[in-house]
């Protein structure tokens, strides 16, 4: 924690989550393919980052690319995930299921969240919330459904986050002492603190990435950049 925030640091790989260990990183976000924005993280990628850091660990359950309206078998997958990540030790689960109107799909959202409280941990609704038409509604709905925590930028402004500026505020001053807002999704060096002044957050979302190339590119976690946004808070 760096001036009462909490810094989550989103980690695609063991060697982003070596980077997380070595700062004052709170807890990581861990994923696959951040160049696709996030994709379900392996065991074996989980088992091995729970042996180089201690701490905490949310996976992503997300099965594909684009939206969040899976169908049924997508559906199902995903919550196969969720358990045997939840059974290797996975701190949470970070996930988001949408309607096709783009409304939280409220009975998917129940089910995903009664199997993570089954293993005691923290059920996290990611920046799908941001496609949601109503945000406020939205919220409502994920705090009575038992959401510990929501990532979110605003709405759909990446990387612009200041235009999400005001429902942020509005969502933390109404809501934060019923659900986390997690504020994420455009956060810089140049603006960490900005952001942090115009919503009250208390806890920030970051990746500090940039590409690498193997015969094609990849997202990877840079330190430097990673230590500019912190120095800045």
């Amino acid at each position: 924690m760096i001036k009462n925030t909490t810094i989550e640091l989103c980690c695609g790989s063991i060697e982003d989550c070596l980077i997380a260990n070595d700062l004052p990183i709170d807890r990581i976000e861990l994923n696959s393919a951040l160049e696709l924005g996030g994709l379900t993280v392996t065991i074996a990628s989980l088992q091995l980052a729970k042996q180089i850091t201690n701490k905490p660990i949310c996976t992503m359950v997300r099965c594909r690319t684009a939206g969040f309206c899976y169908s049924e078998l997508e559906y199902q997958s995903m919550l196969i995930d969720a358990k045997n990540l939840l059974e290797n030790g996975a701190d949470g689960i970070v996930f988001g299921f949408l309607n096709k109107d783009n409304t939280i799909d409220i009975n998917r959202t129940k089910t995903m969240v009664d199997l993570i409280k089954s293993y005691h941990k923290e059920a996290i609704f990611h920046k799908a919330f941001d496609d949601t038409p109503d945000k406020i509604q939205a919220c409502k709905q994920l705090i009575d459904l038992k959401v510990d925590r929501i990532l979110t930028s605003g709405g759909p402004n990446y990387p612009h986050i200041e235009q999400g500026y005001p429902i942020l505020k509005e969502l933390i001053t109404k809501y934060n002492d019923q659900i986390t807002i997690l504020v994420g999704g455009g956060v810089r060096d140049y603006n960490i603190k900005e952001i942090i002044e115009n919503t009250n957050c208390t806890q920030i979302h970051m990746s500090s990435r940039y590409m690498e190339n193997d015969n094609g590119e990849y997202a990877k976690v840079s330190k430097d950049k990673l230590i500019k946004i912190l120095n800045n808070i």
